[in-house]
């Protein structure tokens, strides 16, 4: 049996179906890469930030999340190269279609023995104003990345929205702020995930795979800790 057209499975009707224990034999996913471009870029390399923002309740498949990958992709690297960005898929495709066909079709004349009849494919569920695509990159190559998410904007279906970001790349301090912290040394780059701000927030000490992230200087707690983060800033 061929494939059926993402119309079939567009819509987000019943709750969400990930893999489990009680659903095996789930198709392996179409999109394998969420992080392309100069990941380990510091945050001072790419201030600027542009998302492709979903406008419908939907579901998006993986095959449309790899070409969307792909076309982004090709297009940044042949306009400014290859180190000059830093992409990341922020949507999974955890939920898991069944196959679609009238009159219990996909059950093969099984009765009740695998009513739900056969897993299809994975898609990934997005709300109103979740972020699909980002790409942070310099500011002189801002237009490139635009014209890179809105090429990219033709492998989904529904509508989606390209907007330039205010926060200073993948982090959540404004351009301004973050500019003024590190003047007065209250915050650097680093590969550590941001959980908080100052004393009222609590940061982790995972490390990640890039240097997208900064972290927060504390205004109490571990004295020695503190004083090894002020040498870092």
């Amino acid at each position: 049996m061929g494939r059926r057209p993402a119309r079939c499975y567009r819509y987000c009707k019943n709750k969400p179906y990930p893999n489990s224990r009680y659903n095996c034999n789930v198709p392996d996913l179409k999109i394998r890469i969420f992080d392309l471009g100069w990941k380990r870029a510091s945050v001072d390399e790419f201030p600027s930030c542009c998302h492709l923002v979903s406008d419908e309740y939907e579901q998006l498949s993986s095959a449309a999340l790899e070409a969307a990958r792909i076309c982004a992709n090709k297009y940044v690297i042949k306009t400014s190269g290859k180190d000059s960005f830093h992409m990341r898929v922020r949507v999974h495709p955890f939920h898991v279609n069944k196959m679609s066909s009238c009159a219990g079709a996909d059950r093969f004349q099984t009765g009740m023995r695998g009513a739900w009849g056969k897993s299809y494919g994975t898609v990934a569920r997005v709300n109103i104003g979740q972020i699909i695509l980002s790409i942070r990159c310099k500011e002189s190559n801002a237009t490139v990345t635009q014209e890179a998410l809105r090429r990219a904007r033709y492998k989904f279906p529904g509508r989606q929205n390209i907007i330039v970001s205010k926060q200073w790349a993948f982090t959540s301090v404004g351009r301004e702020d973050y500019l003024r912290l590190q003047e007065e040394k209250i915050v650097f780059g680093v590969g550590i995930i941001l959980r908080g701000y100052l004393g009222y927030f609590k940061l982790t000490h995972m490390t990640c795979r890039d240097g997208a992230y900064v972290q927060f200087i504390r205004a109490r707690g571990p004295l020695e800790q503190n004083l090894r983060a002020q040498l870092k800033a």
